[in-house]
């Protein structure tokens, strides 16, 4: 099957060379950024994170954004979810093409992203495209009834979360966690608990402003709490691992 034009571009992209500043990547793609955009239809939203700042701010990276009403956003908007897990791990390689992202009103969105790094090997800015096929999943939905027939159900995970602000992102990447749990938070056991601050420290959210106190109310135990089932999950990690 023929790629789209919009995956070419991004495939292309990803054997990048390196950029010293955000200004320099936007003076080579900010016409491509315009013209993905056009070429593939509103529903599809380009948008440059600018993640060059020794501690970016990931309330305020968008650099440059096209068709933003996709997920709300515009720029010195928001990175959604995986900017956190992305700084979190700057070695291992983050391009990634084609993975389901989710709107905080539900919709679902066909994403690929690829990472810009300086010569120093840090990235400093991401690329994403984010198509939004909800339209066409209630077109598909629609022509399965008339025929009578029913779509496969996916069991496919969200990769990323979307948000207008990093508290929504923040929150739909809580609640996810929470879900992964499989109980109510009431019924959860100090190990439940301590699964969820593991997973959401995994992600990076623990380096979003506030973070560790959002998950705590969000798991009905204190700051301090949370900080000691957090050590206790770091300091048990090596034994984990250890042969």
């Amino acid at each position: 099957m023929t790629a789209s034009p919009a995956q070419q571009t991004i495939d292309g992209l990803a054997h990048m060379g390196t950029y010293e500043s955000v200004d320099e990547i936007l003076a080579v793609f900010r016409p491509v950024i315009h013209a993905v955009a056009a070429a593939v239809g509103p529903g599809c939203e380009v948008v440059l994170h600018d993640l060059s700042a020794p501690d970016p701010d990931l309330g305020h990276t968008i650099a440059a954004i096209e068709n933003g009403h996709v997920t709300g956003r515009e720029v010195g908007g928001p990175s959604s979810s995986l900017g956190a897990s992305v700084l979190h791990d700057q070695g291992a390689d983050h391009n990634a093409f084609g993975y389901r992202g989710l709107t905080s009103d539900g919709r679902q969105l066909r994403c690929s992203s690829v990472y810009f790094r300086n010569s120093a090997g840090r990235i400093i800015a991401a690329l994403c495209i984010n198509f939004d096929i909800s339209t066409i999943q209630r077109v598909q939905g629609l022509l399965d009834g008339l025929l009578g027939q029913t779509s496969a159900e996916t069991a496919e995970r969200p990769n990323e979360f979307f948000g207008r602000d990093l508290v929504s992102v923040m929150d739909a990447m809580v609640t996810e966690a929470i879900r992964e749990i499989g109980k109510p938070v009431e019924q959860m056991s100090r190990d439940d608990r301590i699964a969820v601050l593991t997973r959401l420290d995994q992600q990076g959210v623990l380096q979003m402003r506030k973070g560790v106190e959002s998950i705590a109310a969000r798991l009905g135990i204190s700051r301090v709490t949370a900080y000691s089932y957090l050590d206790e999950a770091r300091n048990q990690e090596p034994q984990d691992t250890a042969p």
